[in-house]
């Protein structure tokens, strides 16, 4: 019996284009987790979107003369191509500063504030003198109370990843003149977080399952007591408040930006399946199973905040599981959008295919502890794991094979005990991964993978077909025909990571339609069916590219 999946993937701020950063820490890992599923028979519901109404897009409209509309409408449609040419398979991308995410948000608020969960209150809200403004709280930054990091934010601090409330902040600047703000009461609306302390609790602590870092990082923040947060700020762009006397003041974004999983589950349902109560079935079955792939500065928003706007709303699933991610580092720094330290993901498509950059991210993702990026480790892995190990493997056997058989997969034979077991190796390998990626350890999954690409090479290797069909045709057909069956193999296990050239070797080995359409599972091919002309999988770079790259990054950081 198939599973419903639902597969909420962290809303990138419109303001800037993706980098690494981004794809490792969320895009990536939740397109492996989908196409995983989808290729098992699962229902998958894949969502994310636009977050059109944080700070840093009004930051990035004033900087560039232009409204937030336009800002963010231009990053749309740049994260709409970068994902595309990336292969993250969503169901739906669309944005905040839609009707449909309005009348959802909105709705939410209501009853929040009917039950008793939304009430109002004075908050001390930062103004700026010189500027003739309040400040919403990516405006200010400071020194984080807690840990010390000189850049927090006035929401958050990236360094030890608590939520922050601006007056919290040691030496507090805005982030437009440099001036110190001073602080002002201003009438808002609060989420009342402390009525849900117990129930949260009782239900973390049976996600033991749940990554390490995910789980001791949320019941920690439990146990030490919930506060109330204010979800309003005072500013012109967002979704509007659905209350009278409010037009001068808008939901603040963290509060609708998790709003946009059900919002786009909906919008999903009527706009692109026509069936307007599809959506429930992802989120009122008690037997579906709802993901947020996020990376960890945004643990707490989807582990207990969001989770307590469901609870407080009723009749929402909660969330499964939250694998977030740790952070890929550059140059053992942290990949920053506002700080233009990044390699970007347009940047790096305009020169290289996106399969070798899907799996160095995935061999190195940052599941557990951060990890860091660097040219040389992406120019090693392509030559020496993409190239030499996986991609000459389905190389020579394939253009052997078409050269020496017609053009055709050879019969299959009598299988000697190693032919064997490199088969049931390979049917061993289907079976490891399936829990391994059930898990959400996708670094674990691909060096399995991999070991079956190198163990397929030691056959190779032994049986030596290129000599033994000089002597026994048939012998050195057999030996082929099982390369080729774990190359069969091979396809839909490295599909969910490289979509590309798994399409590609699917094809060449004959194959019609999708890799996906094939299911999740060993099947041998029949022998006569006709090959495809093949072609290398992969680019062997030059290692001159470590040295371009490198200065083209410095190019940037002077610039």
């Amino acid at each position: 019996m198939s599973e419903k999946i639902l597969v909420g993937v962290a809303w990138p701020y419109a303001s800037g284009p993706r980098h690494l950063g981004h794809i490792a820490g969320a895009y990536l890992p939740a397109d492996i987790f989908a196409r995983f599923h989808r290729c098992k028979g699962n229902e998958v519901l894949m969502v994310s979107g636009a977050d059109e109404h944080g700070t840093p897009i009004t930051i990035k409209a004033e900087q560039e003369g232009k409204t937030p509309a336009e800002v963010a409408a231009f990053y749309r449609n740049q994260f709409t191509e970068t994902f595309q040419q990336m292969g993250i398979s969503f169901d739906l991308f669309t944005h905040t500063n839609t009707e449909n995410h309005t009348q959802v948000t909105q709705d939410i608020f209501l009853q929040l504030y009917k039950k008793g969960y939304i009430y109002k209150d004075q908050v001390l809200q930062a103004w700026c003198q010189s500027c003739q403004r309040f400040l919403t709280d990516r405006y200010i930054e400071g020194i984080c109370p807690l840990c010390g990091f000189n850049d927090a934010r006035g929401d958050q601090c990236d360094q030890c990843g608590k939520p922050m409330n601006p007056v919290d902040l040691k030496d507090p600047h805005c982030k437009l003149c440099g001036g110190r703000p001073e602080f002002k009461n201003s009438e808002h609306f609060f989420l009342k977080l402390s009525a849900f302390q117990e129930e949260l609790l009782a239900w973390v602590r049976d996600k033991t399952f749940w990554r390490p870092n995910v789980y001791h990082f949320t019941l920690h923040y439990l146990e030490e007591g919930l506060r109330d947060r204010a979800i309003t700020r005072d500013m012109e762009w967002g979704v509007p408040i659905p209350l009278p006397g409010y037009e001068s003041k808008r939901i603040y974004v963290w509060f609708d930006a998790v709003i946009g999983y059900l919002s786009a589950s909906k919008e999903w349902a009527f706009r692109i399946k026509g069936e307007p109560d599809k959506w429930r079935q992802f989120w009122q079955d008690q037997n579906a199973k709802p993901y947020y792939f996020i990376g960890k500065d945004n643990i707490v928003f989807h582990s207990i905040i969001w989770p307590a706007m469901l609870l407080g709303y009723g009749g929402l699933d909660l969330p499964y599981d939250v694998p977030a991610n740790e952070f890929l580092t550059f140059e053992e720094k942290k990949f920053s959008t506002s700080r233009n330290w990044a390699v970007w993901v347009p940047d790096y498509l305009s020169r290289y295919e996106p399969d070798p950059l899907r799996y160095l991210l995935s061999i190195n993702m940052p599941e557990t502890n951060d990890t860091d990026f660097s040219w040389r480790e992406f120019y090693r892995r392509n030559n020496d794991e993409l190239v030499a190990t996986y991609g000459n493997l389905a190389h020579r056997v394939l253009t052997f094979t078409y050269k020496n058989y017609d053009g055709m997969i050879p019969p299959a034979g009598e299988l000697d005990p190693a032919s064997r077991r490199l088969l049931a190796t390979t049917e061993e390998v289907f079976k490891s991964v399936d829990s391994l990626l059930s898990g959400c350890k996708f670094k674990d999954s691909l060096k399995t993978i991999m070991g079956l690409a190198q163990e397929a090479n030691r056959y190779l290797d032994e049986k030596s077909p290129w000599k033994a069909i000089k002597l026994d045709k048939s012998a050195a057909g057999t030996s082929l025909y099982v390369v080729i069956s774990v190359l069969s193999g091979l396809r839909i296990l490295m599909y969910p990571f490289l979509p590309f050239s798994s399409q590609k070797l699917h094809e060449y080995l004959g194959y019609s339609g999708q890799v996906q359409d094939y299911g999740w599972q060993l099947r041998l091919p029949p022998s006569g069916q006709k090959l495809n002309p093949p072609q290398p999988l992969f680019v062997k770079l030059d290692e001159k590219m470590i040295e371009e790259e490198n200065k083209r990054e410095e190019h940037t950081k002077s610039d």
